[in-house]
């Protein structure tokens, strides 16, 4: 049983960082309030996420508007992790300020033709522009990437491989862009519009203490199911064990096919191994000929194993207490989280109480239709960078 124990609120007035959340129903009133919450000298970044509930292109000119020297990078969400914890039809910003925050955004369009040598040439210059903003001597070890990419795009895997191949000793995390379980149109932002079928790359330096983190609540059991139909660029699943896949997957977890939705999916994910590491493979939907759509690259001939909960509550409060430990209390934690996890709480009443450990976490952030973690897509999972309070960078603890 897991001791609570009491967590300072930390004072944003002494602080580099501005967390806000504003909800409304007209959008040139959510924006401003947004704006006026998130202002400070210096601004460096400016990171957001939004719902698809507002007028997205009034969003986009105002911020550029308002910050037109400052990196602005965002995306569509499917939840959103306000300060105070879970909020949806929202929109959830952090400004960060020179000299303790210095950013560079790159976008990379057109990912269903996305090169990777391109990838690569967007990471050098990206990086050679972070270099002549700041005096750090130990730049690499300074300095955490993060990825906003279309959750639609079925890109993941192909673009956060290129891009940590490059970064090296860099950490990177990331999450996929959502558009509020429609799964129709989800974009990002950078340099003043919304872009679809893009990516948009942060790489951010800082003189604070900072971990690259992803935890998840499931291990492999001993139950097996083997892919023997698939169409791997649509992340499509036809046949398991020899069977229609939806029928067989509903068969091995206890249900009948027609009780298959969205929940059912988050409290049975699949699991796969790698590199002696275990994997979640979640399913986004069924499809009308009885297949499965994976919200992760899959293909023939995988063996996948149904996972096993260890408590997703638990599992929270244990990575972020872990955390506190190495890096002291959190000023900032910008969290990617699958809209899975969140279905999962949501079905067993756990919001609250999450939500409340990422409050007291100082977690901000967005839910997702997928994860991106070093050179890994994954689902089900949640990724993140905890910021510190100390002026110093510990190598080892990254």
């Amino acid at each position: 049983m897991l001791v609570r124990e009491a967590l300072p609120r930390l004072d944003s007035r002494h602080s580099c960082v501005r967390m806000a959340v504003s909800h409304g129903l007209d959008t040139e009133e959510v924006i401003s309030r947004l704006i006026e919450d998130l202002r400070q000298p210096n601004i460096s970044l400016v990171l957001f996420f939004t719902s698809t509930c507002f007028d997205l292109d009034c969003i986009a000119p105002r911020l550029r508007a308002e910050w037109p020297d400052a990196e602005i990078a965002g995306c569509t969400t499917t939840r959103e992790i306000a300060p105070d914890g879970y909020t949806a039809n929202s929109i959830v910003g952090i400004s960060f300020a020179a000299p303790d925050f210095h950013a560079v955004t790159g976008l990379i369009d057109d990912l269903p033709n996305f090169a990777i040598a391109r990838g690569h040439q967007m990471v050098r210059d990206a990086l050679s522009e972070l270099n002549a903003q700041t005096v750090l001597s130990d730049l690499p070890m300074r300095t955490f990437a993060l990825l906003l990419i279309d959750g639609l795009s079925r890109s993941e895997e192909t673009v956060i491989s290129s891009l940590q191949s490059v970064l090296g000793s860099i950490p990177i995390l990331g999450g996929s862009a959502g558009d509020d379980l429609c799964f129709q149109r989800t974009l990002v932002y950078q340099d003043g519009a919304f872009h679809e079928r893009s990516a948009v790359l942060i790489l951010v330096s800082t003189r604070f203490a900072f971990e690259v983190f992803k935890t998840e609540h499931f291990v492999a059991s001993a139950r097996r199911m083997v892919v023997t139909g698939a169409i791997p660029t649509e992340r499509i699943v036809t046949g398991i064990n020899g069977r229609p896949a939806a029928t067989e997957y509903a068969r091995l977890i206890g249900v009948r096919p027609e009780e298959l939705t969205p929940a059912v999916f988050a409290a049975h994910p699949l699991v796969v191994r790698s590199g002696g590491g275990n994997y979640v493979r979640s399913i986004q939907q069924v499809g009308e000929d009885g297949s499965l759509t994976f919200m992760c690259a899959i293909d023939e001939g995988m063996v996948l194993r149904i996972a096993e909960d260890t408590g997703i509550v638990e599992d929270l409060e244990e990575r972020l207490a872990s955390l506190r430990a190495r890096l002291g209390p959190l000023q900032l934690v910008i969290g990617c989280e699958c809209i899975l996890r969140f279905l999962e709480l949501e079905q067993k009443g756990l919001t609250g109480q999450a939500g409340r450990i990422l409050s007291e976490n100082n977690v901000v952030g967005f839910c997702t239709y997928g994860e991106q973690y070093q050179s890994m897509h994954i689902n089900q999972t949640f990724t993140g960078v905890a910021i510190g309070w100390r002026n110093t960078h510990d190598p080892s603890q990254a």
